[in-house]
């Protein structure tokens, strides 16, 4: 999930260096005199359903953990929102210094996306990651490209009476970017379980705000987090994302959906693959109540 925050696009073996410097390029060049500037009056929706090639300026970057930050962008004026869909995501265009491709990454938003002027990020850097390294590189008073929304599951307020959220790790960015959606509808009274697991306490990405979920929403909200390496006198549960644990958790009801991102092994053992099934399907999950971001 890229830096994994949603998905990592994967490029065919057919593709060569040569035939993505050129599509870069041709992006760029065609683009570049597109830069949107906090002045320019860009009317909202700042994203539309087409191509945006929006240049943001980045406000503020904040260090969340060892390998996260929180990066704030102003969108092109103060009025200006999103426009996004709840399950959304930006792919985001670079060209790193030193690099003859240009690099293409989604990001997931995690502030609500109403929220006038601006979007919010959690960026991890992964090693030899080309977009996350260059973006923790960003100061503010930088800019970065965003090219187009992309679209997720179409969610629909009251379809489905409760929900299941697995994350893990980066991955709990869609996860809460949706369940912060359906909480702040009042007309949507979706119930939510999160199940959250990471390698450690400090990797326990935007617990402030999941923890003000469960006590503004009790009844309707509850988080449950794994941590396979926790620190001495951990508060919270050794292990992973496993059998026994969404066990635990009970089944659904049968309009419930389950949602899942992560690493790819852990989204391989949840979901399976053509050749075999998944712990969800083995616990008696349809593949229609699962949906992987």
């Amino acid at each position: 999930m890229g830096s994994r925050i949603l998905f990592t696009p994967r490029l065919t073996r057919g593709v060569t260096g040569v035939a993505v410097a050129g599509v870069g390029i041709g992006l760029y060049y065609m683009y570049a005199g597109n830069v949107v500037r906090a002045d320019s009056g860009v009317p909202k929706p700042a994203f539309g359903s087409g191509p945006a090639f929006l240049s943001l300026q980045l406000e503020s970057t904040e260090s969340v953990n060892h390998n996260t930050k929180r990066l704030r962008f102003r969108l092109p004026d103060a009025d200006s929102v999103s426009g996004l869909p709840l399950t959304s995501a930006l792919l985001t265009f670079s060209w790193p210094n030193g690099r003859i491709t240009p690099v293409l990454r989604p990001y997931t938003p995690i502030n609500d996306l109403d929220e006038p002027g601006a979007l919010e990020f959690l960026v991890k850097q992964y090693p030899n990651g080309k977009q996350s390294t260059h973006l923790h590189s960003l100061k503010p008073g930088d800019s970065l490209r965003f090219v187009t929304r992309l679209p997720g599951y179409k969610w629909e307020p009251n379809k489905h009476s409760e929900i299941m959220l697995i994350a893990g790790g980066a991955g709990i960015t869609p996860a809460f970017q949706l369940l912060r959606g359906i909480l702040q509808n009042p007309e949507d009274r979706t119930k939510i379980t999160l199940v959250f697991g990471v390698n450690t306490d400090a990797d326990l990405l935007l617990r402030k705000e999941l923890d003000q979920y469960e006590a503004q929403y009790p009844g309707r909200f509850k988080a449950v987090y794994t941590v396979s390496r926790p620190e001495e006198g951990s508060p919270f549960r050794k292990g992973y994302v496993s059998r026994e644990l969404l066990k635990e958790m009970g089944p659904l009801p049968n309009d419930g959906k389950v949602f899942v991102c992560g690493p790819p092994p852990m989204e391989s053992s949840l979901v399976g693959d053509k050749n075999k099934s998944g712990i969800l399907e083995e616990l008696g999950y349809r593949k229609d109540q699962i949906h992987k971001f």
